[in-house]
């Protein structure tokens, strides 16, 4: 597969042979389950798109059964953008419905599979996303970011993931989550693919009040020579596998060749980052999701009155997996309970963001694992709280606002993928893109 930036070279004849060649190759592939539809729209460079994200005209259903048959009437700011750039929506990718989920287990298009390894999960939420990408069916993909979910798929199937300072990229148009976690990101097979990505994607925009309103850009000044001042956290992985160890000594040993300057710290203990962060999630989604009631949104299962309608239309149109944090987000806010759970998670969170802020005050960069183990297969996170702890060392991130990209580092014994990420503090993608661009280039990792 060309890569993007070889890509932006070809003639007009050249991109139409390779669209085809390139629909006839995910054609070959149903098995994957990666894409949902493939669509072209416009004479661009195909980017598969996440099934969250507007496009005008298509079928946008966050994965989800209560959307079935929804159209998009507009496009999202991030599709704008790509169109103006000369790149083009060239299908939609499967993921956990709503985004809620570590496996694309929870779609109601049924599961992706890992290229790697059939019987392994691609991760998620962008499962389709990264899928797409390692097998070859993508030349890049967009994914969004609530708590790891472009992150741990790009480092469960071996590419490139990279997720921006939240209000970098435009949220306008992406199906919501978490509004203060989402953030909309790149997908790709190298680093400097997912720079010249980002900065399509990323900039000003009116119709999202969170937005920076920051337009510089980081591929024209592209420096894997600086040498960096980077954190390390020995204690921080103990908890992680032997593979995950290894990769992470071998990434150790290759920025220190490359001349960066390594350091050790410690990071406060995750359970915080987890309690924080699915308190704040999920009370979030409440309240978004609590438009899908079949008047305003969603399909409408109509019921003996309007009450009946509601609860009839919620109950067939979403997931296990959706109800599930519903019910949590409805209770942490409820009465009684909003002080005691939700107030002390904004609380910690404040910490969470502090915690960050202090390490950054002496180095450039983190070097942290991006999931504890490589992709599970199916049905081996038995129960949701497996599921949730899967998340451990992405989801802080998130939390503090901060930009991190997950690049493959190296493959355990069954020739699984391992990814590791780099952290960086707010709105200096630079920095993390010349030290993910400088590892990269030291680790040499083929797929």
């Amino acid at each position: 597969m060309i890569t993007l930036k070889e890509a932006l070279s070809l003639s007009k004849e050249e991109l139409v042979k390779f669209k085809e060649d390139l629909k006839a190759k995910i054609e070959a592939r149903p098995e994957l389950n990666a894409y949902i539809d493939v669509l072209n729209v416009g004479e661009g460079i195909p980017i598969a798109i996440k099934d969250n994200i507007q496009v005008k005209d298509w079928s946008i259903t966050s994965g989800s059964n209560i959307l079935q048959g929804y159209i998009a009437p507009y496009n999202a700011t991030v599709i704008e953008k790509m169109m103006d750039a000369g790149l083009s929506p060239f299908g939609r990718t499967n993921m956990d419905e709503f985004a809620m989920g570590s496996t694309t287990e929870s779609s109601f298009y049924g599961k992706t599979l890992n290229p790697h390894n059939s019987d392994c999960v691609p991760g998620g939420s962008s499962g389709g996303s990264a899928a797409a990408v390692a097998a070859g069916l993508a030349i890049a993909a967009l994914g969004s970011d609530t708590g790891g979910s472009i992150r741990q798929p790009a480092a469960f199937c071996g590419i490139v993931g990279m997720k921006p300072t939240y209000g970098r990229v435009s949220r306008y148009g992406l199906g919501a989550y978490a509004s203060s976690l989402d953030q909309i990101g790149p997908m790709t097979q190298t680093v400097e693919d997912a720079a010249i990505l980002y900065d399509i994607i990323s900039g000003s925009d009116d119709k999202d009040s969170t937005n920076a309103k920051m337009d510089d850009k980081v591929t024209p000044n592209l420096n894997p020579n600086r040498k960096l001042k980077i954190a390390i956290l020995p204690k921080y992985i103990e908890n992680a596998s032997q593979d995950i160890k290894d990769a992470y000594a071998k990434a150790v040993e290759a920025l220190k060749n490359a001349g960066h300057e390594i350091s050790e710290y410690e990071m406060m203990d995750a359970k915080f980052d987890i309690s924080a962060y699915y308190i704040t999630a999920t009370a979030e989604a409440t309240t978004n999701l609590a438009r899908y009631d079949g008047i305003r949104y969603g399909n409408r299962v109509t019921g003996k009155n309007l009450e009946d309608t509601f609860i009839q239309t919620r109950s067939q149109g979403f997931g296990d997996e959706v109800k599930r944090r519903i019910l949590l987000g409805n209770f942490v806010l409820s009465s009684g309970y909003y002080e005691a759970y939700y107030v002390k998670a904004q609380k910690t969170r404040h910490i969470i963001k502090d915690a960050y802020a202090k390490i950054f005050e002496s180095v450039d960069l983190i070097l942290s694992p991006v999931a504890p183990t490589v992709a599970n297969k199916f049905g081996e996170l038995s129960n949701p709280m497996e599921m949730y702890l899967s998340d451990i060392y992405t989801i802080s991130v998130n939390l503090a606002g901060l930009p991190a990209i997950s690049l493959p580092i190296a493959k355990n014994k069954d020739n699984m993928p391992i990814g590791l990420q780099l952290i960086a503090k707010p709105y200096d993608e630079q920095t993390l893109f010349d030290g993910a661009l400088s590892l990269e280039k030291q680790i040499q990792y083929t797929k």
